[in-house]
């Protein structure tokens, strides 16, 4: 396989519907297996026995999918009737793969004229029918649906990396969605710590690694922490030079944005163009500040900024209050808050000291202590809301005795309308 179609094949692709009709049991089973490949995490796959008049039946009733695979043993001029029929109940832009019994120039040149995307022989290898589906997918559909969220505090202080980190063990352990955290401080960046890794490469060798196009390189920069959480093993710059350009960094999450359907972004220790890049192109931002007058004045100023260089638009802000409860006779409540910040936060996180000490320095414990839950009630309706658009999530009840995963992840469920 060429550079290219390598890199077609090694991206995660967009959310799609395929319908494959066939009888060949190798073809089938060929189809099967890229059910299991993270390329396809968002690929609906149905396989239907049968062959172009199932199509058309199926089709006729429900209408098309994305992209249709179909297997026929009989090439001639039936079937290309048949096909024409078929193409009455797909949109304009519905894709269609052949897979014939024969390699024939003519037919092959025919199909292309009636609009089919490729046209395959039988026996299909599964490498050879995902790059086929891969090309046909992101031609039609691109790969524009990942999700990109930033987590920027008023001030330091606040716990920004620290529930960026959260946030991101709760939305691949709990939401079991496949995510992808970075960190944008360098030298700076707390996330090895908490992930427990040791920073394997620096800004700048992630970078020459994208621009250079050196895939093998860059997959060794990435620790996995767990089957659906990966973090970008950076920090192991130096602390006083220069980090990267904002040119680079994007660079950077322009590539890892084609291969995670979710990537966080910790800004807590960033440089401003990168906080600012980052923060104009982010699907989300999550703006989190203390309840103290100083905080929140640094909070009123940074909505200000984040809404100039996103053209006035903070509607995909979540303002998150931590370290609720530090000083109660000296904290802005939260309808003050609302009133000065025009702005109502989205969640109000107890200030909880021992819970954060204790996992500081291994902090995916933290969801399996039984003291965390508050912290899942308050962040599965935000990151529902950014991540799936379902920001409806709740539990029935709360055991106090057992550990999040003893019983409370079986009772978060959308609300019902």
């Amino acid at each position: 396989m060429s550079g290219t179609e390598n890199q077609i094949a090694d991206i995660l692709l967009p959310s799609a519907s395929i319908c494959v009709f066939s009888q060949d049991s190798d073809t089938i089973k060929s189809i099967e297996l890229l059910k299991d490949d993270w390329r396809f995490a968002r690929v609906d796959i149905n396989i239907v026995d049968g062959g172009v008049d199932n199509a058309i039946e199926q089709f006729k009733k429900d209408g098309a999918s994305d992209l249709i695979i179909l297997q026929t043993d009989d090439i001639d001029d039936s079937f290309t009737g048949r096909l024409g029929e078929l193409s009455n109940y797909c949109d304009d832009d519905t894709d269609a793969i052949i897979i014939g019994p024969v390699n024939d120039v003519y037919l092959y040149r025919q199909l292309i004229d009636m609009g089919v995307s490729d046209y395959l022989v039988r026996p299909i290898s599964p490498e050879v029918i995902k790059e086929v589906i891969a090309k046909a997918l992101i031609s039609r559909l691109g790969v524009s649906d990942s999700r990109l969220v930033a987590f920027i505090g008023a001030k330091g202080g606040v716990g920004t990396s620290s529930l960026a980190q959260i946030c991101s063990l709760i939305a691949s352990d709990i939401m079991e969605q496949k995510t992808l955290l970075m960190d944008g401080g360098g030298g700076w960046s707390p996330l090895s710590v908490g992930m427990g890794f040791d920073p394997a490469t620096t800004l700048p060798e992630v970078s020459n690694a994208v621009l250079s196009g050196d895939e093998d390189a860059l997959e060794r920069m990435f620790h996995d922490v767990s089957d659906k959480l990966t973090v970008l093993a950076s920090g192991a710059d130096t602390m006083l030079d220069p980090s990267i350009s904002s040119k680079n960094y994007e660079a950077v999450i322009d590539n890892i944005m084609v291969k995670s359907p979710v990537v966080f972004v910790d800004l807590s220790s960033s440089e401003s163009a990168i906080k600012k890049m980052v923060l104009s192109r982010a699907h989300h931002i999550i703006v989190i500040s203390s309840p103290t007058v100083t905080s929140l004045r640094f909070c009123r100023s940074l909505l200000k900024e984040i809404s100039e260089v996103r053209g006035g638009d903070i509607d995909d802000v979540s303002l998150v209050i931590n370290q609720v409860g530090v000083c109660k006779a000296n904290e802005v409540s939260n309808d003050d808050i609302e009133k000065a910040l025009e702005l109502a936060p989205s969640a109000s996180i107890d200030n909880a000291p021992s819970l954060f000490f204790k996992y500081e320095s291994e902090i995916m414990g933290i969801i399996s202590d039984k003291d965390s839950s508050r912290l899942v009630t308050a962040f599965l309706p935000i990151l529902g809301e950014t991540i799936s658009g379902e920001g409806n999530y709740i539990g029935d009840s709360e055991d106090k005795n057992s550990s999040i995963f003893g019983g409370f992840l079986n009772k978060l469920k959308p609300k019902s309308k």
